[in-house]
C-alpha cells in the first residue's frame, strides 16, 4: 500500500505524521527556512487503519481535512502531471564540483532558489565556496523538488535527511518529506521522491502536484 493515494476527491493518507508549517521568510532567499509550529491530530479524523482524507479541492470547511466539499463544488480533480522519472526530465547545470538539476514544471514558487543577482541559476556558475555552499543549501529547502544536486552528473542526488511525514503548508500546498510513496488513482505509483508538494487549492495545472497556483488564487485556511 503507499502513504498516500490520490483519488478523484481527496489525498488517503495512511498513518503518516501530519504537522502544520509556515514558510519564515526574511528577504534574503538564502536565509528562507520552514519552520514546524506543531503536530496536527488525525486521531478523530482517520479510519480505523490509521487513514486520513486531506482536501484536494480547496474548499473544505474543515481544513485540512476532506468534508465532501468536493462532491458539491464539482472539483475536477484529473490528475495531469507527467509520470516521466525526475532524471529524464531534468535541465542539467554543470558547476564546481557540483550539478545541479531542475524540472521547472514541479516549482512551487516557494523563492528558494533566489531571485535576481542571489539565485540557484547565476550561483551555479561560481567559483567561491561559500556562494556554493549558500546555494546548495537554498536547493535543500526547495520543497517541492523541483531542484536537486549531485557531485556528478552520474552520482546520485545529495538529498537532506528529511523524516516521513506531511506538512500542511500554511495557506499553500502539502509538503510531503522523507520519500513517501505516491499511488495515482489508477493504481500506478509516482515515482517515489525525498520531497514533492501537493496541491492543496485545487487549482493546479500540474495536479496532484502544486505549481504555484494557490497564490494566483488566493488560497488560504481561513
Amino acid at each position: 500500500m503507499a502513504d498516500i493515494e490520490v483519488s478523484s476527491g481527496p489525498y488517503g493518507v495512511h498513518g503518516l505524521p501530519l504537522v502544520r508549517m509556515r514558510l519564515e521568510s526574511t528577504g534574503d532567499a538564502s536565509a528562507d527556512a520552514w519552520v514546524e509550529r506543531d503536530a496536527v491530530d488525525t486521531s478523530g479524523q482517520a479510519d480505523e487503519d490509521g487513514t486520513y482524507w486531506l482536501c484536494r479541492c480547496g474548499q473544505s470547511q474543515n481544513k485540512p481535512f476532506c468534508d465532501g466539499s468536493h462532491n458539491v463544488v464539482g472539483f475536477e480533480g484529473t490528475e495531469t502531471a507527467d509520470r516521466s522519472a525526475y532524471r529524464d526530465r531534468a535541465k542539467v547545470m554543470q558547476g564546481e564540483g557540483i550539478v545541479v538539476r531542475d524540472v521547472r514544471p514541479l516549482c512551487e514558487h516557494a523563492g528558494f532558489c533566489g531571485a535576481q543577482g542571489t539565485n540557484v541559476w547565476r550561483m551555479v556558475g561560481s567559483n567561491d565556496p561559500d556562494e556554493l555552499a549558500t546555494m546548495a543549501s537554498m536547493i535543500d529547502r526547495c520543497p517541492s523538488g523541483a531542484l536537486t544536486k549531485a557531485l556528478s552528473t552520474t552520482a546520485p542526488d545529495d538529498e537532506p535527511d528529511l523524516p516521513l511525514k506531511v506538512g500542511v503548508v500554511d495557506d499553500g500546498p502539502y509538503l510531503v518529506m522523507g520519500g513517501a510513496q505516491l499511488a495515482s488513482g489508477d493504481g500506478t505509483a509516482y515515482e517515489s521522491r525525498n520531497r514533492m508538494t501537493l496541491c492543496r487549492c485545487g487549482a493546479s495545472a500540474n495536479k496532484p502536484f502544486c505549481d504555484g497556483t494557490h497564490a494566483e488564487v488566493r488560497f488560504t485556511d481561513r
